[in-house]
């Protein structure tokens, strides 16, 4: 005897229980939340990224202006040399707009040169960021020189050739 297919009880179809539906939604909602939190997570550590470029820009900037600046370019008995250091207040960073320093050469007691050939530079850098003034301080040594670019602006742009240097007498008293 066969029997009709409507008769099979609805207790064995198919389909997903309630248990099922609510363990699905809970790793739903675990994979989501994990997946969120490692986007925003993400985005901190590139906005973190950013600041910090962006800081070694600014540092970069601040020693090559100072490498520019910081030694006036002096003729002593026709030579060119660097003169004594000057303090820097309020300068603006070259490429940074609104971020300023301010910086304090001394002699690095340790150079036996008289006088001194090496500085130590305390810079404070300072900049206002949501109405609130913020600083950073950083130390540098730089070395007493005139640089390579002032020296050729001196001598292209202003057209100021440097004194020749003394010639020294040779062996037999004659110049070469």
């Amino acid at each position: 005897m066969r029997i009709p297919k409507r008769s099979i009880p609805h207790s064995h179809a198919g389909g997903f229980t309630i248990v099922e539906v609510v363990l699905a939604m809970f790793v739903l909602l675990v994979g989501m939340t994990s997946i969120l939190a490692f986007l925003s997570f993400g985005a901190s550590m590139a906005r973190t990224a950013k600041l910090r470029t962006e800081a070694a820009s600014a540092v970069d900037a601040i020693v090559a202006d100072l490498e520019e600046n910081l030694f006036p370019l002096v003729v002593v008995g026709g030579r060119e040399v660097a003169g004594e250091p000057v303090a820097i207040e309020g300068r603006e960073v070259p490429g940074h707009e609104g971020l300023f320093y301010r910086a304090i050469p001394m002699p690095n007691p340790d150079d036996p040169h008289n006088p001194p050939l090496e500085y130590r530079v305390d810079v404070e850098m300072s900049w206002t960021t949501k109405g609130s003034k913020r600083k950073r301080s950083f130390s540098t040594l730089l070395l007493r020189q005139v640089p390579f670019g002032t020296r050729l602006r001196r001598r292209f742009v202003q057209g100021i050739e440097p004194a020749p240097a003394p010639a020294e007498a040779t062996p037999t008293g004659r110049n070469p």
